[in-house]
């Protein structure tokens, strides 16, 4: 585990844990979001209420705590709460990288679906899941179960966004869209064109509401980023999740490992 300066930007750092870059944070300006999949789930924050309101938002992963600091910025006074299983990880945050104490952010350790049961039912307006465990999202936070967990705790509308990491064949992104489906019904998929094609390992950002989503404003955002990205959802994205069969606790399996040094910067 270790800090690493950011050469490119003053006041930046990057937290490395077992060999995977984890999170990036600018502590002189928190709207900077360096990670592609990072921006998308900052553009699922700014969608998921009015600009500039406040919000409430549960954080399954804590990492640096790079959108919690983020949503502190754009939402001032909003209600944050994070946990994260490596309590070395929080105590060098905590120490290197300290928010301030009007943050609205507090942060446990603990196992994320462990810590969701004890959340009050709809209270969040954003649940965000990227938690990895070697690079590997744990097999008991990818099933229906753990989802209707998420949705439990969500007031009507708010939204639920997860991190995903899958390479070719994209068996595990059509499973999990497909399990959430189970629970949310309106669903959409955002991710690089290579990376939905199959092309290369990386991250694809799922998110779903029990209401209709921003697709479009979603999609202009995603097309106009510096990592131009594509945004699946309706027939679209039916197809593509065509045969996928939702997870349930009985046969859930951890994400698939990504390949050596694909995430070498």
């Amino acid at each position: 585990m270790e800090l690493l300066r950011d050469a490119d930007r003053e006041g930046a750092w990057l937290l490395v844990v077992n060999g995977t870059p984890q999170s990036h944070v600018d502590l002189s300006d928190p709207t900077h979001l360096d990670f592609e999949y990072v921006r998308r789930l900052g553009h699922v924050a700014d969608l998921c209420a009015p600009a500039g309101r406040a919000i409430e938002a549960l954080h399954l992963g804590a990492g640096a705590l790079t959108l919690p600091r983020y949503i502190a910025a754009t939402r001032p006074g909003s209600r944050q709460r994070a946990v994260d299983s490596e309590q070395r990880v929080l105590d060098l945050v905590r120490r290197e990288l300290p928010l301030g104490r009007r943050s609205g952010v507090r942060a446990a350790t603990g196992d994320a679906r462990s810590w969701l049961e004890g959340r009050h039912d709809g209270r969040a307006d954003l649940v965000v899941r990227d938690v990895f465990a070697g690079a590997r999202t744990p097999g008991h936070l990818t099933t229906v179960e753990f989802h209707a967990e998420c949705a439990r705790v969500l007031r009507p509308g708010g939204v639920y966004a997860a991190n995903i990491g899958d390479g070719a064949g994209l068996a595990h992104a059509r499973a999990q869209v497909a399990t959430v489906a189970e629970v949310l019904p309106e669903v959409a998929l955002v991710a690089e064109p290579g990376v939905l094609r199959g092309r290369r390992f990386g991250n694809l950002v799922l998110l779903a509401s029990e209401k209709p989503l921003p697709v479009d404003t979603l999609a202009h955002r995603a097309h106009h980023d510096p990592d131009m990205a594509r945004v699946l959802a309706g027939p679209q994205l039916a197809r593509f999740v065509a045969g996928a069969s939702p997870v349930r606790d009985a046969a859930a399996r951890d994400s698939p490992a990504p390949p050596d040094g694909v995430f070498t910067r």
